[in-house]
C-alpha cells in the first residue's frame, strides 16, 4: 500500500512571511508527532550535487572487492569507510542486512586544533581510486547540515524551546553521510531483507533519492506502507534522540527496506542518507515541557554520545 506523506516547502520556512513560516512549523510538527516522516522541497541541496552524487557511489560500489577493502577502517565502528556485507543488522535481529556501506562523517580539519573533537572524529577516508570522491562527499555533507539545521529551528519553534535551540548542539556534531549499496539478489533470502525494520538514532534523517523503491513506513495502524520520494523531494525522519528528548511527542517511526520483487532480483538499490547527529556531549534528558501527568517520564537521563556507543552495539558494529 501506498502512502502519501505529508509535504512541506523549506523555502516558505527561510524566506516566507509570518504568516508562511507559521504555517510551515505546524505542517512540520503536525507530521513528525503523526506520522514521523516528512517530504522536504526546495531544500536547498542541488540537484547537480544529487546526480553528481549518486554517480559517483556507483562507480565506487562498482570497484573490485579489493579496492573497496583498502577503505575499511578498522576500530571505528563503521563510522568512515567502507563496510562489507553481513556486518550489520536490526537491532531486535540477528540476520544482517542484505547490503554494504560506504561512510563519511565530520572532518576534523574543520575543527580548531584545541577543539576536544579534533581527536574523537576519525580521520575520512580517500578513495585511491576515485581520487574526487572524498570532496564531493564533503560538498554534499555541508549542504546537508545546512538544509537539516533549518529544519531543527522550525522543530524547536514547534516544541516553545526557542528556534536556536539545536545550533550549537549540532555545530561540529557527529553527523553521518552513508551510501548504501542494496545488491542484486542471486538466490531465495534466508529470511533476510534488504534492511529489517529498524528505527534511527540520530536526531533526524535526510534522506535524497534512491535508485529504486523498497522503503517502507510502519503506520499507527501496524500496517507496512510504501514511500517514495517525488522529484525534487527529500523524505526526512524522525530519529530516536530526537524522539527521546521530547519524551515521544515526536515519533520515530518504524521503517525498512524490503527486497523486490523476484522480477527485479537483478537490480541494485542505491540510497544516500544524511544522519544528524550533535555533538557527542548533547544532554538527551527530556525536555521539562514535554513531561506532564499524561505523559510520564520515559527515559533516563542520557547524552548523545552514550546513546550512540549503546545503539552501536545493538546492531552489531561495535562489540
Amino acid at each position: 500500500m501506498s502512502f502519501p506523506i505529508p509535504q512541506v516547502d523549506l523555502d516558505l520556512f527561510l524566506h516566507g512571511d509570518a504568516s508562511q513560516q507559521e504555517s510551515f512549523i505546524k505542517k512540520l510538527g503536525d507530521a513528525f508527532e503523526e506520522v514521523g516522516f516528512v517530504a522536504v522541497v526546495n531544500h536547498g541541496i542541488s540537484a547537480d550535487i544529487i546526480e553528481e552524487l549518486y554517480f559517483n557511489v556507483k562507480r565506487f560500489f562498482a570497484l573490485p572487492i579489493e579496492a573497496k577493502e583498502k577503505c575499511v577502517v578498522e576500530g571505528t565502528a563503521g563510522q568512515r569507510g567502507y563496510t562489507s556485507f553481513g556486518k550489520e543488522h536490526a537491532k531486535h535481529s540477528e540476520i544482517a542486512d542484505l547490503k554494504e556501506f560506504f561512510q563519511f562523517g565530520q572532518t576534523i580539519e574543520d575543527l580548531a586544533a584545541d577543539d576536544p573533537r579534533a581527536l574523537l572524529y576519525p580521520a575520512n577516508v580517500d578513495v585511491e581510486a576515485l581520487p574526487e570522491f572524498k570532496a564531493l562527499l564533503l560538498k554534499a555533507y555541508r549542504a546537508f547540515e545546512k538544509s537539516g539545521g533549518s529544519l531543527l529551528q522550525a522543530i524547536a519553534l514547534h516544541l516553545g524551546i526557542g528556534k536556536n535551540y539545536f545550533d550549537d548542539k549540532i555545530k561540529n556534531g557527529n553527523s553521518i553521510l552513508r551510501a548504501i549499496h542494496y545488491p542484486p539478489i542471486t538466490s531465495e533470502p534466508q529470511n533476510a531483507i534488504r534492511a529489517e525494520q529498524h528505527e534511527d538514532i540520530n536526531l533526524i534523517t535526510l534522506l535524497v533519492g534512491a535508485s529504486a523503491e523498497g522503503l517502507q513506513l510502519l503506520n499507527k495502524k501496524g500496517e507496512w506502507l510504501d514511500i517514495t520520494a517525488q522529484p525534487g523531494e527529500i523524505v526526512v525522519n524522525v530519529g530516536d534522540m530526537l524522539q527521546r528528548l521530547t519524551n515521544n511527542k515526536l515519533r520515530s517511526t518504524t521503517h525498512r527496506v524490503v527486497n523486490p520483487s523476484r522480477e527485479m532480483w537483478h537490480t541494485s538499490r542505491f540510497s544516500i542518507p544524511f544522519f544528524l547527529h550533535p555533538v557527542s556531549s548533547m544532554d538527551l534528558s527530556c525536555l521539562a515541557d514535554c513531561v506532564d501527568a499524561s505523559h510520564p517520564l520515559a527515559y533516563k537521563p542520557i547524552t548523545a554520545g552514550e546513546y550512540l556507543d549503546e545503539r552501536l552495539k545493538e546492531i552489531g558494529l561495535k562489540k
